[in-house]
């Protein structure tokens, strides 16, 4: 079933069917967030709720019609090189093929793994040589991510999101160096996005350096329900800046955890519905668990899910 209205959707899409009041809109969306953990929504709780892409999802399906969405290709953790393959999967085609709107949230993880923070004592230290690298690392493996998706995607609009500033709780003191380190990914996402005719979207200004009240937990860079709700804005800005989610359209916080939805994915995989495949690999519940975990599988966190 699922095959057969993806199908049908990817012909509809071919047409060219769109709003014309606006280029960018179109009508229905077939929107795929994919990415690392603010792609999925990950809280500063290190759970999965509510994140900007389900709320670009809430506010497209209030102003148009919303064909499917989906976070499935997102994961906690994921560095470029991680979502290169995800999207050079066997598994990502079907539902890349019936994309027609893409959000890609790919290369803090590049970078924040190699920051060495201190919470207590509001201090962070990283090793200039080893960003340098992993910046670098960002920039090629972005610019093949978004090759992969042109190429795979053909009727989507992609939209490359950019970071904000993951550290308020530090020292001022501690803060320019690292600032200068999210600046750099920023725009170097920025001229990739551009050197490959797409869009980029800029949150770091809904943010700031002291924005405490959208990331609560200073041992976590995470955003809550309201961080979440700026990267939505930001993404309107571009997509449709008439748009806007509102504070009192936020849904009732519905936090799981990692090992909630593994049960729940077991549960699926025990229908006769599913391929039969065991799971073999026992799986760590940290927020940041490898990636090599899943090399072969998915962490379904959002089943697609089709609008009539």
């Amino acid at each position: 079933m699922r095959r057969y209205w993806l199908a049908a959707l990817t012909a509809l899409f071919m047409s060219g069917i769109a709003i014309s009041a606006h280029a960018e809109v179109k009508a229905p969306a077939a929107y795929v967030g994919l990415g690392d953990s603010l792609a999925a929504g990950q809280t500063p709780a290190s759970e999965i709720d509510t994140g900007y892409v389900d709320l670009i999802a809430q506010e497209l399906m209030r102003n148009q019609p919303l064909a499917f969405y989906t976070k499935d290709l997102a994961f906690p953790g994921f560095t470029t090189e991680d979502v290169l393959e995800r999207v050079k999967s066997e598994e990502a085609q079907e539902l890349l093929t019936a994309a027609n709107i893409i959000t890609v949230s790919a290369g803090a993880n590049d970078l924040l793994r190699l920051v060495q923070t201190d919470p207590m004592q509001g201090s962070l230290a990283f090793n200039q040589i080893q960003v340098n690298f992993a910046l670098d690392q960002a920039r090629s493996n972005m610019e093949a991510i978004l090759q992969e998706l042109k190429e795979r995607a053909p009727c989507a609009d992609i939209y490359v999101m950019g970071y904000y500033f993951a550290y308020p709780h530090m020292r001022v003191s501690q803060k320019a160096g690292i600032a200068e380190q999210l600046d750099l990914l920023n725009e170097i996402l920025e001229r990739t996005a551009d050197k490959a005719g797409v869009h980029f979207v800029p949150v770091d200004s809904f943010f700031g350096y002291d924005a405490v009240d959208k990331l609560p937990n200073p041992a976590d860079v995470h955003p809550n329900i309201e961080g979440y709700r700026a990267m939505a804005n930001a993404f309107f800005t571009i997509y449709q800046d008439a748009w806007e989610v509102a504070r009192e359209e936020l849904p009732e916080p519905n936090p799981l955890t990692f090992e909630e939805i593994m049960q729940a994915r077991e549960q699926n995989e025990d229908t006769p519905a599913q391929d039969g495949r065991s799971e073999e690999k026992e799986r760590d519940n940290h927020a940041f668990r490898p990636s090599d975990q899943v090399k072969t599988d998915y962490l379904a966190l959002r089943e697609a899910i089709p609008y009539i």
